[in-house]
């Protein structure tokens, strides 16, 4: 049975439909065709008429045309559009003109590193020239290491490998800086926040090495759709771009379903467990040989969905390779391996976690089933891109669970379609940030007098102060690095990557064998002693955690459970660093400590999710200390509402303040948090924290201490303009209690209000 006849199964099926909330048919778009352009060499022309390409996507005509007028494009559009042309012709044929040309690619994975890698050898052989294209990453060997640096045209890496093993070792990388034409920055989307802000500091750092070495690369970067392309790129790579983003690829027409579980207790909201309905529905596809891709929100939840629906195509050998497993944590080997059986069209289902978002290329699947609402309007459509590769029909299931912010997606769908994709946001200028990269700048390079870092000008005060921390010395108009220490060891551009622990299975004593790995921040909810580690649908249960050694031994089992742990997180003050009034409020800044501990595991049946008991934890605490801004609420507002109306005010301001943070501060919606205490136990009044997910910070809080009441106001203006009648998605996450929007704003309309005023109301309960 084929696709479009399944759908009508699906439409026929009263069980099915009676749970569908909105069945929108988004219809096939053509394709846009333009000529090759005249200067695009015709060797290339020619192998890609051989290939049955012979015209090119509007878009992908007009990013090579403005690459070869020499301008800086990003390039935005869908998921398996041909964006990987707007970059590879324009190189090819740089090289092709001039054989010292060097071009430098970044993607945020390996596994794209690799992918792309591999299109553009099929490209190079195509053409039977001598253009080398090499990955140069932490798997690379030393042998190759020294052939890349001396012969490499074309070297593919990630950010994390030119900030620590390229640009510190520049005087071995002389041929590639000194003809350096493109740098590619491919899915420009995943740097965002404080990642991204550390990825364009690289850039500063890269371009002026470039400047040392006489070279002016131009920058080619693709993106998903998200709402500020154009503003992200101009930040990331310190400079203007031309914005491409009339699409001119095809598109099938593809069916958008909210599938809404059903209520199995009405009183107390709860439905049937999305995980249950969701491989039901996959079942389907599977039995019918439809290729499909299953994402889910947490590594259990995939894994418990691989087993179940292994558990269906399982032949008398028990094999059922059919279906696969995709998430961090497996092996690269593992994951390259997968990869290539999703396009060889062996594998009829995968489950994945986000990490298949990103435009690795996993052939031509027909169906899209999500598990839970994936938290953002362009999450969603990037994941949905995953199927219809062909410009066939293809079919998106969105799956939701009880979450509140899933239910109000799954009643209201009209706001999904209507709004636009979500911004990304960077800071750049972080003052953290800026200071790590211009040591380690000042490391790869002696910086003059007067020089500038980007388009930051006050470098001197900068350098002064490192100069006064002995770090440089200024000898001669130049700051010369003189500390002992590597500069760039210390700073990680993605918090925590360095903290992995790896998984060996102990099942056969003589060959133990790593698996695969975790960071170090899920190893107390998912490794734990006893637990049931679940691996591609094989069960595993923890014999030992070695938390120094950062190993978890464990060994195959066969039981129908699964364990879920329960993380507690806690909160205490260590140090104020200031207090102010703020208007009603007080406000503080200073020192936390965020601790996070597994106190229990529970044991959960695999195909129903009984809760069959649990069991203790005992694992140290993991702590974070970093700077947090915080409010307390007065005696005197506190009166004039009921507790419930509190909650519901603090529940409200604190999605608001997240949502509305990022913006404010040009970071990610990750590296910040907002909780509220009802009661606080430091404060002893209703208080409202805010503060960096950073170890020791990253003056994110400090930058809303010294704004006062800015995000208050922000927070109040949001709340007016959202025509919701209590409470939405785009302003306070979810429907509040009754009234609970119009609580919110008068507490927020007090808040900004002169206290003499409030000192004379008469509390209203």
């Amino acid at each position: 049975m084929n696709l479009s006849q399944y759908i009508q199964v699906l439409k026929n099926d009263p069980s099915f439909m009676e749970n569908v909330t909105c069945w929108k048919e988004l219809p096939a778009r053509e394709a846009k065709y333009l000529p090759f352009p005249e200067a695009l060499d015709a060797r290339i022309v020619d192998v890609l008429k051989k290939r049955g390409i012979n015209a090119l996507y509007s878009h992908q005509h007009a990013a090579i045309s403005a690459a070869m007028r020499g301008e800086d494009i990003v390039v935005v559009t869908p998921t398996a559009s041909g964006k990987t042309l707007c970059y590879n012709l324009p190189v090819i044929d740089a090289i092709l003109h001039d054989g010292d040309a060097r071009a430098l690619y970044l993607f945020p994975t390996k596994a794209l590193s690799a992918d792309q890698t591999a299109e553009m050898y099929s490209m190079i052989e195509a053409l039977n020239v001598d253009i080398k294209c090499y990955t140069y990453d932490g798997d690379t060997s030393a042998p190759a290491r020294s052939a890349i640096r001396s012969a490499g045209h074309i070297v593919v890496t990630n950010p994390d490998m030119l900030h620590s093993g390229i640009l510190p070792h520049h005087t071995k990388w002389v041929r590639l800086f000194e003809n350096l034409k493109y740098i590619v920055i491919d899915e420009i989307h995943a740097y965002r926040g404080i990642f991204g802000a550390n990825v364009a500091n690289v850039i500063r750092r890269l371009r002026r090495i470039c400047s040392f070495y006489g070279a002016r690369p131009q920058f080619i970067c693709c993106s998903a759709t998200i709402r500020n392309p154009a503003e992200l790129a101009a930040q990331i790579i310190d400079g203007p771009v031309t914005l491409i983003d009339d699409n001119g690829a095809p598109a099938g027409k593809r069916n958008v379903v909210f599938y809404n579980p059903p209520v199995v207790n009405r009183q107390l909201g709860i439905r049937k467990s999305s995980v249950s309905e969701t491989c039901r529905i996959a079942s389907g596809f599977l039995k019918n040989r439809i290729q499909e891709i299953v994402f889910s929100r947490s590594r259990v939840s995939v894994e418990v969905l691989v087993r179940r629906l292994k558990d269906q195509v399982r032949d008398p050998l028990g094999n059922a390779g059919q279906v696969r497993g995709y998430r961090s944590g497996y092996l690269p080997t593992q994951r390259r391996e997968i990869e290539r059986e999703l396009r060889a069209g062996r594998i009829n289902a995968v489950v994945s976690t986000n990490a298949l978002e990103l435009g690795i290329d996993i052939g031509q699947l027909d169906v899209c089933v999500i598990c839970g609402y994936p938290g953002t309007i362009a999450s969603t459509w990037q994941q949905a891109g995953r199927a219809g590769r062909r410009g066939e029909e293809s079919l998106l299931i969105l799956v939701g669970t009880s979450d509140p912010l899933d239910q109000y997606i799954m009643q209201h769908a009209d706001y999904f379609f209507a709004q636009s994709p979500e911004s990304a946001y960077v800071n750049p200028d972080n003052l953290y940030v800026l200071m790590n990269h211009i040591k380690c700048s000042a490391y790869e390079l002696p910086f003059a007098d007067g020089e500038t870092f980007g388009h930051v000008t006050a470098t001197n005060e900068l350098l002064d102060y490192l100069t006064e921390q002995r770090f440089l010395m200024h000898v001669g108009g130049r700051y010369h690095w003189m500390a002992e220490e590597f500069p760039q060891a210390g700073i990680g551009l993605r918090t925590g990557a360095d903290q992995n622990f790896v998984i060996v299975d102990i099942s056969d004593a003589a060959h133990r064998r790593v698996i695969g790995e975790m960071d170090r921040f899920t190893v107390p909810m998912l490794l734990h002693q006893y637990a049931i580690y679940l691996h591609e649908g094989q069960q595993y249960q923890v014999e030992e955690l070695d938390f120094d050694d950062k190993k978890a031994y464990v060994r195959a089992v066969d039981v129908d459970y699964y364990t879920d742990a329960d993380l507690s997180t806690s909160m205490k003050v260590l140090d104020v660093f200031g207090e102010q009034a703020s208007g009603i409020l007080t406000r503080y800044h200073g020192e936390v400590m965020v601790s996070s501990m597994v106190k229990l595991f529970k044991k959960m049946k695999l195909d129903t999710h009984e809760n069959l008991g649990w069991g203790p934890v005992q694992l140290p605490e993991l702590e974070m200390q970093t700077t947090a801004c915080w409010w307390t609420i007065p005696e005197s507002l506190e009166a004039e509402y009921t507790k419930d109306e509190i909650q519901d005010a603090m529940v409200g301001l604190c999605h608001l303040m997240r949502g509305i943070a990022p913006l404010h501060l040009m970071c990610s919606a990750s590296d910040i948090a907002v909780v509220y205490h009802v009661r606080d136990p430091f404060t002893q009044r209703p208080t409202l924290y805010f503060y960096d997910c950073v170890e020791g910070g990253m003056g994110l809080s400090d930058h809303v201490y010294e704004s006062d009441l800015q995000l208050f106001r922000e927070a109040l203006d949001r709340l007016g303009e959202c025509p919701c009648e209590n409470g939405c998605p785009s302003c306070v996450g979810a429907a509040l209690g009754p009234g609970g929007k119009k609580t919110l704003r008068r507490f927020l309309q007090q808040i900004l209000e002169n206290p003499a005023r409030l000192q004379d109301r008469e509390p209203n309960k």
